[in-house]
This record gives structure tokens, sequence and C-alpha cells, in this order.
């Protein structure tokens, strides 16, 4: 396990190598089981599966992984085979069994992999809410269930028939009763009004509030005998003086020198009466202690749904990406703050744009983030490298010609996707069918009008004439101003192709380039990048920074 890390492939698979209680910190957001337009993953606009759909695809659908993902959740027994067999009884093998099959093993794991101290943040809309819930019972137990809190992810819906479905559940576990928590650290200072009148009296030491100094109930010993003329015995009352509390390290602090250490009830009285702390009524039964303004401290989080909303299309900002199912800084930092310490380890299984990461890199905690699709992985290294100035280092993907042959045998989309962004400024097309052979895009800008430059993935195929031809004309239906034909290695193209690709030269900003070029897997290895102009950053959905790809020498992956 190595932190400030990215792995690609399936979460269960690297989860399964690593040590117990090594985490302190898993923040997940797995795909949804919802057939809202919200949530891209499973449907995108176009009706198309997507390419977190096709790689996420066994997560809702009965089959063979489903089929080894219960058996998996079987085997670790207890609480959690009760469970998925129960499920198993009442949804048969339906496409909400197969997500929950998909999550039982995988939470087991992370429940392993958790410190003592650790915690689990889990994010998911009401679709499938009520059964993760209990899931999350069986692996983690009730007993170590925090609390349900409530994000805002849109403004309004005008949903027909029921309220507007707006907002998404993130649930909390412990690993344990020793669990890491710090609510003070986005408790919210009050503000001078809100001060004023929650201490409504002064005196020479500033603003203050009269609080208890007795509690209910008779109590044997000091503490139920009389002090200064007042018996709270004969009230059913008790001395209930603070010796252990912030406040009394204030009073320690500010006015009496080692208070802490006075042991006796009557003695701890004795000395705060001296220091002026204790407010005697004229009229009333008790005397109260001055609480002091000057000692106020911040509630802890008390809002149950949190902040900030979600994106909408009239709150986007530079921080938006356009990648379907981000989640803003602002949200996982809360998420984060309270629950990891300063030095803890942050683990997202799920890591997609890579939010959870950038708010741990931001905060210098380190962090690990999964995913098993090579374009959340472009996105994540194109967020660290543009607004953090980092390189993430990425496990996992090809590191050698043998194992991009490997890939494009066993997942010839996820091969186009890493093949498109090797390419600095490119972004692969989700599109599975109907994209007009183009499997990759991004855009060049000079004197501020942008130009389209597209790519083209043939992994498995000899590559000739017939196909360029073929890219050609797909540039001409895109209104392509460059084309980039992405080959396995430079054997598999002919010299009737290379003849082909020499399609002339394009002007832009004031630098020549050729108009269609060839780019070899066996390249990238190699060092060899596409000569292209400056590039736009190629997310949707926001206006673009500028990447300049003029000089490539380090890698993209």
């Amino acid at each position: 396990m190595l932190s400030n890390s990215l792995y690609y492939g399936d979460n269960l698979d690297w989860m399964r190598q690593w040590p117990s209680e090594s985490v302190d910190l898993i923040y997940l957001d797995p795909p949804f089981n919802s057939n809202q337009t919200y949530n891209q993953l499973f449907v995108s606009g176009l009706g198309e599966a997507s390419a977190q759909a096709r790689a996420f695809e066994d997560t809702w659908r009965w089959g063979q992984q489903a089929v080894e993902d219960r058996d998996a959740a079987l085997i670790a027994g207890g609480d959690l085979a009760t469970a998925i067999r129960g499920f198993e009884t009442m949804l048969g093998h339906s496409g909400m069994f197969a997500y929950l099959c998909h999550l039982a093993p995988r939470l087991h794991e992370m429940r392993r992999l958790l410190k003592q101290t650790g915690s689990l943040y889990l994010h998911c809309d009401d679709t499938a809410s009520h059964h993760v819930k209990l899931l999350l019972d069986a692996v983690f137990g009730a007993i170590n269930y925090r609390n349900a809190v409530y994000w805002r992810r849109a403004t309004a819906h005008n949903d027909a028939k029921r309220f507007g479905r707006i907002v998404d559940t993130i649930f909390l576990y412990a690993k344990s009763d020793v669990s890491y928590w710090r609510g003070q650290a986005i408790s919210v200072s009050r503000t001078e009004a809100e001060l004023a009148k929650r201490y409504p009296s002064s005196d020479e030491f500033g603003r203050f509030r009269t609080g208890d100094l007795t509690a209910a109930e008779k109590r044997g010993g000091e503490s139920g005998k009389p002090w200064n003329g007042y018996d709270v015995d004969a009230r059913n009352r008790h001395w209930a003086i603070p010796k252990t509390s912030s406040y009394a390290k204030w009073i320690e602090e500010n006015f009496i020198p080692d208070y802490r250490a006075i042991d006796g009830v009557h003695d701890r009285l004795d000395a705060l009466d001296v220091a002026g702390l204790i407010h005697h009524p004229q009229r009333g039964f008790w005397p109260g202690l001055k609480r002091y303004a000057a000692a106020d401290t911040p509630s802890g989080p008390q809002n149950l749904i949190l902040e900030p909303i979600g994106f909408t299309n009239y709150n986007k900002g530079k921080e938006y990406l356009g990648y379907p199912t981000q989640k803003p800084e602002g949200l996982v930092k809360q998420l984060v703050e309270v629950a990891c310490p300063k030095d803890g380890l942050v683990m997202d299984p799920y890591c997609g744009c890579g939010t959870t990461l950038h708010v741990a890199e931001a905060s210098r905690r380190p962090w690990i983030g999964i995913d098993i699709t090579h374009l959340a992985i472009a996105v994540v290294e194109y967020r660290f490298r543009e607004r953090l100035n980092e390189q993430p280092r990425v496990i996992g993907r090809p590191g050698d010609m043998e194992a991009a042959r490997d890939l494009f045998k066993r997942d010839p989309f996820q091969f186009e996707a890493w093949a498109v962004s090797r390419i600095r400024g490119m972004l692969p097309n989700e599109r599975k069918t109907g994209d007009r052979g183009v499997d990759g895009h991004g855009y060049a800008r000079a004197n501020g009008e942008r130009h389209l430059v597209i790519a083209q993935v043939k992994g498995g195929k000899r590559v000739g004439p017939n196909l360029v031809r073929e890219f050609i004309g797909s540039m001409a239906d895109s209104d392509a101003m460059m084309g980039v034909m992405i080959a396995m290695d430079n054997d598999s193209v002919t010299s009737g192709a290379r003849q082909a690709l020499a399609a002339g030269t394009v002007e832009i900003g004031g630098r020549t380039h050729p108009k269609l070029q060839l780019f070899t897997i066996e390249d990238y290895f190699s060092g060899k990048y596409p000569d292209l102009p400056v590039m736009l950053t190629a997310f949707a959905n926001r206006e673009p920074d500028m990447i300049d790809l003029a000089d490539q020498g380090v890698p993209f992956g």
C-alpha cells in the first residue's frame, strides 16, 4: 500500500492486498442504483451507456460477478451473511440485490482496513439508502452507527406527485467506540450580537452569564453538604463544580492557577468564590458560576443538511470539471476535518474525479484513491497537475507494451480511454456506439477561437489506407481542424497508411502542425508525442484552462 497513489482496477482486488487497521477515514460515493438523470453513471443523456456505466454495469445486473460477490459475503459469515440471505429472499436476483452484493464484500474489506479510531462515510441517494443502511449495520454493527447527514445537491426539482428529490444521504459509521471526532473543526464562532444575547451581564472582566453550580438528585459525601449557607440536600440537589471541562481549564489559565488540581468540592467552591467567579443572587435559592464570553467555544456541528449546494446551471465556478458525479470540495472538506486526524490516511475506493483526494492533499493528509475507469484516473491526474501542481503516482495501469496489449484484450473500451488520455488535453469519448469514428477529442485555441482536434484508436487492427481515409471522413463530418490516429505499434501501420496520413498542414497560433498524424502506444512508451498546438482542457461545461503541449517531455501517464 503506497499513500498518495491512484490505483487503477477493481477496488476489491486492491483492498484484499492491504494490511488491516491501516486507514483512518474512508469516504465512498459508489455508483447509485438510481435511474435519475442527475446520476449519469447509469444512463447518459444520449440514452447510451457511458464509460463509467460500462465499467460498473456488473454492479447492478445479476450475473456471474454478482454471484461471486454474494458468495464472498456469505463466506465472511456473521451478520453480513445473514443480511445477504435476507436480501436475496426479499429482492430475488434483481438489480438492487446485485448492487448490494457488489457493496457487501467491499464494505467488509473497508471495515478491516480501518483503524480502531477510524470512520467511514457512505454517500448515496434515497433509491437504495434504506437497503444500504441495513448492510452497513450488518458490517459495522448498529451500535457503531453515528448518524446520517444530508447534502442538498440541487436547488429544486419539479417532481410530479411527490416532494422534490434534491438531497443525498451520507451515513457515518465508526469502527469502534474510540473513533476520532473533532466537531469543533467545522464549528462557526458566534457573532457579536449572538454573544451579547447569550452573555447578558458584565463586570470588570467582561460579559458573562450565570450557569448552574448544582445538579438534580441528592448525593452523599461532600457534594451533598451545605456550603456558605446554601443547603443543596434540603432541595434534593447536589453540588456540581467544573473540574475537567474546557471551562475548568480556562479558569485555571485566567483566574486560579492549578484549579483543576483542587480535589475537595468545598475547596473548589471557596477558590471560585475568592476569585469572584460565583454570583450570589439577591433573590433565589442558588449561587451561580460566572461563565464569560471570552471562554465561549463554538458548539459542534449541528446542521444535518450540509452546505455547499451541488453544482447547478447557476453555480459551477472554476472548481467544476463537468464530471457527472462531482461533489463540491467544501462538502467533502467538512467530512474529512471532523473525522480524520491531521496526519490520518484518507481512502476513496470509488474516487471518480478525485474530490476526496484533492481535499486530503490540500490539507496535507496522505491519501489513496481507487477507480476502475481510465477516464477517472485521467481526470484526477489533470486535476492534481493543474490545481495542485502535483503529478500523482498511478499504480495498476499499463507500464509497457505487454500490459497495454493485455488491457486491450481484456477491455477494448478501457484501452481506448487509456490510449486517448495519453495525450494531454484529449478526453475519451464516452459513447460506446454511434461515435462516428471519434474515440477522443480536445480543443486548440488561437486568436480567441477554438479548433476541434479528434482522435481515433485502432488498438487491435492493422492500419491501412482505407482506415485512414475513413478517419479523414470523420474529421470532415466533425469539422475537426486536426486528427490523431492511435495505433498499438508502428509495425501495425502499413506504408500505404503512412502515405495517406500525409494530409497537409495547418497553422494555429502562428505555428504549423501536421493536419493528420500518427501516434502509437509504442511511441508513448518511447517518450514520443504528437505535434499538437496549445490545447484547452477538454472537460465539458466550463471555460477551459490552457495546457501547453509544445513540450511534452514529461509523460502524461
